[in-house]
């Protein structure tokens, strides 16, 4: 099972490195106040993916800290629990 994740994983490298390769050609991104940006496409697309996990990620961050708060306050009701039923 090892060896097929890891071919798997050789073969999403190397469809990836040939979307790079047949797009080299450079584009122009324009931000504001007339600030530019020249790149090839592939490098465009991959910074854009990368800030996009990045985002999400980042924008998962509170979901996770409020569940891990409600854990310890669960485990916490749980050890007075045990406690109190122990006495």
């Amino acid at each position: 099972m090892n060896y097929l994740l890891w071919f798997f994983r050789f073969l999403v490298f190397v469809v990836l490195l040939a979307f790079a390769f047949k797009n080299t050609d450079p584009v122009t991104v324009r931000f504001y106040f007339g600030t530019q940006w020249e790149a090839p496409l592939f490098l465009v697309l991959l910074v854009a993916f990368a800030l996009g996990a990045v985002g999400g990620v980042l924008a998962s961050f509170g979901a996770v800290f409020r569940r891990r708060r409600e854990i310890v306050g669960l485990r916490k009701k749980l050890r007075a629990r045990n406690s109190e039923e122990s006495q």
